[in-house]
């Protein structure tokens, strides 16, 4: 069992007051915790943090009492908001997802991607597709954990459902801890294990 730990975290962007002030969260393997606070109180900054994308002013993020590693694959592999902002626009898709690793072709084509997808580049496709693509690169990498901000929060509701149903049974199947942001009650109140207050 793997377990990730966020211990005491202090972020302040700037100058300006600490928007994480002493937050702590411990996640183990197998769990999928729903983190819950008013917009604008730090969901997103902690999830960020979770992941190694920001350096805490003060506190410590440990996988297994191992800090995030500085340079090759993290055990914390984070899904974001606005999948275009998340991928290369000048690279073709197939190499995007061959930077993470070998894809399995269970988990392209249980997303949905299709092969023709793999020589376009990011403008090409539509949200929902290029989120896919985001999906199968955070898989693929092998994460112990998986942070999702506000995933489908872009998507049409169809495509929201599919790809939540395809998330869910494959961190289960893995046991991969699931770390996820959704203003959605009802998607929370689904997939949610834990909800914690932040």
């Amino acid at each position: 069992m793997s377990v990730l730990e966020a211990r005491d975290i202090v972020y302040a962007y700037g100058k300006g007051d600490a928007v994480l002030n002493g937050v702590s969260l411990r996640v183990e393997s197998g769990e999928r915790v729903a983190l819950s606070a008013p917009s604008g109180t730090g969901k997103t900054t902690l999830a960020r943090v979770l992941a190694g994308y920001l350096a805490p002013d003060a506190g410590e993020v440990l996988v297994d009492g191992e800090p995030l590693p500085k340079r090759g694959a993290c055990p914390v592999q984070m899904i974001w908001q606005h999948p275009e902002a998340a991928v290369d626009p000048r690279m073709r898709l197939g190499r995007t997802l061959s930077e993470a690793g070998d894809a399995d072709p269970s988990l392209v084509s249980g997303l949905g991607i299709r092969s023709e997808w793999m020589d376009r580049y990011p403008h090409e496709l539509s949200g929902g597709e290029l989120q896919r693509f985001c999906i199968a690169r955070a898989l693929t990498a092998d994460p112990r954990f998986l942070i999702a901000d506000e995933m489908s929060t872009m998507l049409d509701a169809l495509t929201q459902a599919q790809i939540w149903r395809f998330l869910v049974s494959e961190v289960d199947r893995r046991g991969i801890g699931l770390v996820f942001v959704s203003h959605s009650p009802a998607l929370t109140e689904r997939i949610a294990t834990r909800i914690v207050e932040l």
